[in-house]
């Protein structure tokens, strides 16, 4: 066997597509003197409201600071319970437990990863307070059945949209209608801002306190207290954060959202190439697409490998595909199994079977729209190079 590895130069896992217009936006927020929350996160706001059909868009400093902004709002206490997935990344757990509930993991579907509605029936009790479903990779959880459950049962759906700008659910961008969807445009997402988030909620009162938690709780941000015409007197209203969004994260923003359509576009057209590809090699096992109506935004393309069909773990595999100059993401771990979690709860293997299972398998292949067709057919090349070394 040749022991060169596929490619000479090293795939990158992702990268984000900067252009001109951002580089020169920022440039411009650097000439203005204006670089912290000011005038561009103002209209990336209003870019993102009008969007999603007037619905309250809040930008913040990462969708980590947007989900804890959004639990605030719960105003949660000791023994209340908040219901998500455990394929997810730690963040979507970690902020129930620093805002004081109790995280309670439901089971996803083993071929779509998207939580399981059913799962969470059984989940819900007297202390529930919310459902975190975790768009995942891009497809959209069963709003409709999650919908019915929370209103049943009279409790919150907080959608966490990290993977999602641009999915749709049966003809309805996630984020229209919501009481609340976090999205995150950290620089592997489909559109990026550096580091940063924006929440979209339809309720007024939680935009209005989010707006003041953001910065300190303060009832008047710096763009109103030292814009021409302001007064720099504040007040606070309650103790609260530094989460807010800077303008030169906005500039990158302006215009990364404009081309959302044409980056998700391109996503769509890489994987619907990767998964023809993937035809070959049965070993490679891509997620399921979800039954019900929707569009995909394509933020990963997910794989589980099929342990039983080769001699090494999934760790290995990811490790021989990076030494083939294959960069390879892991997304994501199950939560519940990692080591806070194990030792404060209790949780041991067997109560998430799915997760489990897609947990011990899963890894992710390059996908955003910098790459080629021909670096594709190298990814798949290094694949099937690698699953005819280590087949039983």
């Amino acid at each position: 066997m040749d022991n060169r590895p596929v490619r000479e130069n090293f795939l990158s896992f992702s990268r984000p597509t900067i252009g001109d217009a951002e580089i020169n936006e920022v440039v411009d927020s650097l000439q203005s003197g204006w670089i912290t929350t000011g005038p561009k996160v103002a209209r990336f706001e209003e870019q993102f409201s009008a969007w999603a059909e007037g619905a309250n868009a809040v930008a913040v400093n990462s969708a980590t600071s947007g989900l804890n902004l959004v639990l605030c709002c719960l105003d949660l206490k000791p023994g209340d319970e908040i219901i998500t997935s455990s394929i997810t990344w730690p963040s979507t757990v970690n902020n129930i437990e620093i805002c004081g509930a109790t995280p309670v993991f439901a089971d996803v579907q083993r071929d779509t990863l998207q939580i399981d509605a059913d799962a969470v029936a059984e989940k819900i009790t007297e202390r529930t307070r919310a459902v975190i479903p975790v768009h995942f990779a891009g497809a959209p959880s069963d709003l409709d059945a999650l919908k019915t459950l929370c209103s049943r049962h009279n409790i919150h759906l907080i959608e966490d949209a990290a993977h999602a700008v641009g999915t749709e659910y049966k003809e309805k961008k996630i984020g229209v209608g919501s009481e609340a969807a976090i999205f995150s445009f950290h620089p592997i997402k489909n559109i990026t801002t550096g580091e940063g988030g924006m929440i979209l909620t339809n309720n007024d009162q939680w935009a209005d306190r989010m707006r003041r938690l953001r910065f300190h709780g303060i009832s008047r941000d710096a763009w109103k207290r030292y814009a021409k015409g302001g007064i720099p007197q504040y007040e606070v209203t309650e103790p609260g954060f530094k989460y807010n969004m800077l303008d030169l994260q906005a500039a990158i923003g302006i215009h990364q959202f404009a081309r959302l359509d044409e980056f998700n576009a391109r996503r769509k057209a890489l994987a619907l190439n990767y998964l023809e590809m993937l035809q070959e090699i049965p070993e490679i096992m891509p997620l399921s697409l979800v039954e019900y109506p929707h569009v995909h935004a394509w933020h990963l393309f997910i794989v589980r490998l099929d342990t039983d069909a080769v001699t090494v773990s999934r760790d290995e595999f990811i490790a021989a595909m990076q030494q083939e100059n294959i960069g390879i993401g892991l997304h994501f771990p199950a939560v519940h199994l990692q080591q806070y979690y194990r030792e404060k709860y209790g949780y041991r293997p067997g109560i998430l079977p799915e997760s489990e299972w897609n947990s011990d398998r899963l890894f992710s292949i390059p996908l955003y729209p910098l790459i080629t067709e021909d670096d594709q057919k190298d990814v798949i090349n290094a694949l099937k190079k690698l699953i005819s070394k280590f087949r039983k």
